[in-house]
């Protein structure tokens, strides 16, 4: 049976289907994680914003004044990059040119780095390639990841990482007849 992350399916699939299997929906279980990176996003370019500073008063700024303007407007410019790319940490498969404009994005910015890393880590989970023990194993590895100590920005993925329903999508991934989505809907936006 495979079904959504609802806590109402846990309890009522045994119940009714004795000796069932239960997955959880990919698609459901990468829309969280998703959703927790592009708040880590989001909350990176709030702090670089406050890092950021008033802007000078009005008019043209003093000579003394004009490295730290352009520094500004170069800084406002990266923050605006950063929230028009923001898709690309959480795109599954990049094109070359997308590759580019990510690298030139994290370039001095280890947890943006760090971020991407550990997307395509949790996408190669889910490969078709990749049996069910070796994703298990492989999501072991990444619960103990060394950046989550390193990045408390990355709490909140490690917490739905260790979430069992993570290891509850990995369930059927040796099954090649079996779905790995709850619906049709979701099959077609995968």
């Amino acid at each position: 049976v495979t079904t959504d992350g609802s806590p109402l399916y846990t309890a009522t699939i045994p119940q009714n289907f004795l000796g069932a299997r239960h997955q959880i929906c990919v698609f459901h279980i990468l829309k969280e994680l998703n959703k927790v990176v592009s708040r880590i996003l989001a909350r990176h370019r709030r702090e670089l914003k406050a890092r950021l500073g008033e802007k000078g008063g009005r008019g043209r700024p003093k000579n003394s004044e004009n490295l730290k303007v352009r520094q500004q407007k170069k800084q406002e410019k990266y923050i605006t990059a950063l929230f028009e790319s923001r898709t690309l940490w959480v795109k599954r498969q990049l094109t070359e040119a997308e590759q580019k404009r990510l690298k030139k994005l994290s370039r001095g910015q280890s947890l943006l780095r760090a971020l991407r890393e550990l997307m395509e880590t949790v996408y190669a989970l889910f490969d078709k390639r990749c049996r069910t023990e070796t994703a298990r194993r492989k999501l072991s590895k990444l619960q103990k990841w060394h950046l989550f100590k390193r990045y408390p920005q990355l709490e909140a993925i490690r917490q739905k990482l260790e979430h069992p329903n993570l290891e509850k999508a990995l369930e059927f991934l040796d099954d090649e007849l079996l779905e790995k989505t709850s619906n049709a809907v979701e099959r077609s936006n995968r």
